[in-house]
């Protein structure tokens, strides 16, 4: 039985198959990286901006989404895909960038929908309204690449809509002291416009939530998601600090400065976190994903597939479910039996 509302039956109930989010690297920047707001970063970014780094090695889209889109159908020809544009902040920039990013997206082959990772503090009303275009079509001028010519040649002048957009936005926390903490460059009174922003032009927006910030407990994170279910969110992204290699929390954990969520907590903060969720909200993560080699603490933070089980075990132990503090207290949702 399911436990929470997973983005994978949330596809699947939506579309009768499995949908396989392709990670894309376009060679953003960020506003906390390239001096506009600071040159160092969130305390807990590492340099690569949680991404292949395919972008800023001169790999266009097409040929990122092509390598992806070959792998996974050599392995289940069935499955569809959507396009994840996840390094750094996606929409940074200008509103002609990002029309033009949005253009090669919705031009690639068997592409179904898009994700967009951002800060909150890199949209305005013109790119919330090029994301909203997606939904109903955007003109499309592709890749040159040659593989894509006869595509480009082909669809040039018309408009594909999207049939899944998400934007996905790094909340982190409601606490502008733990914001100012962590050099995050923005308070949350701007996540908060931003969200509700994106959600009137019919958006769908996944906040992100980190557990174990520095200087935060249990009550705080609670307060903080809270306050992010107060919101117009239709999924949510809640993640387990760890400390990466080279970055300012890696030199506070070394100094002693800093300790990271033990494993047994952080499944008990999510046993707390997910009854409180309403079932309707997506949960399209529940634990982070180090990149490969970027980890110095805490190793349990490696061990996805462990801690998921723990997780799955402590809420059947305790009798929870999403939802059940929430909107359903006594029946199981419709996604409880998968």
């Amino acid at each position: 039985m399911l436990r929470w509302h997973t983005l994978a039956v949330y596809f699947r109930r939506k579309y009768g198959t499995r949908v396989q989010k392709i990670p894309l690297d376009a060679g953003a920047s960020c506003p906390n990286r390239d001096g506009s707001l600071s040159r160092h970063g969130c305390t807990f970014c590492n340099a690569a901006g949680s991404g292949s780094g395919l972008g800023e090695r001169g790999f266009s889209l097409a040929s990122q989404w092509q390598a992806w889109f070959e792998k996974y159908r050599a392995t289940d020809s069935d499955r569809a895909f959507m396009a994840y544009l996840q390094s750094y902040s996606n929409t940074y920039g200008s509103p002609e960038r990002l029309q033009h990013l949005l253009q090669q997206v919705a031009a690639l082959p068997g592409c179904l929908g898009v994700a967009v990772g951002t800060r909150p503090d890199c949209l305005s009303p013109s790119k919330l309204d090029l994301l909203a275009a997606c939904q109903t079509g955007l003109p499309v001028n592709v890749s040159s690449e040659e593989q894509y010519t006869q595509n480009a040649n082909r669809d040039n002048g018309h408009k594909h809509a999207l049939a899944e957009v998400w934007l996905e936005l790094g909340l982190q926390s409601v606490h502008d002291a733990t914001l100012q903490r962590i050099n995050r460059g923005h308070d949350a009174a701007c996540s908060e416009r931003a969200v509700r922003e994106a959600a009137e032009r019919g958006l769908a927006v996944c906040g992100h939530l980190m557990a174990g910030l520095p200087g935060e407990d249990e009550k705080d994170f609670l307060e903080s998601l809270d306050w992010a279910l107060s919101l117009p969110l239709r999924g949510l992204k809640l993640h387990n600090v760890y400390v990466p290699q080279g970055t300012a929390l890696a030199r506070q954990y070394e100094a002693g400065g800093y300790s990271p969520l033990a494993r047994d907590e952080y499944v008990d903060l999510l046993c707390a976190a997910l009854p409180r969720i309403p079932s309707g909200i997506v949960m399209h993560r529940v634990q982070s994903d180090p990149a490969p080699g970027e980890l110095l603490a805490p190793a349990w933070a490696a061990e996805k597939r462990g801690v998921i089980t723990d997780l799955r075990r402590a809420l059947t132990a305790r009798d929870l479910w999403q939802g059940k503090a929430a909107d359903v207290p006594l029946a199981r949702p419709e996604w409880y039996g998968g």
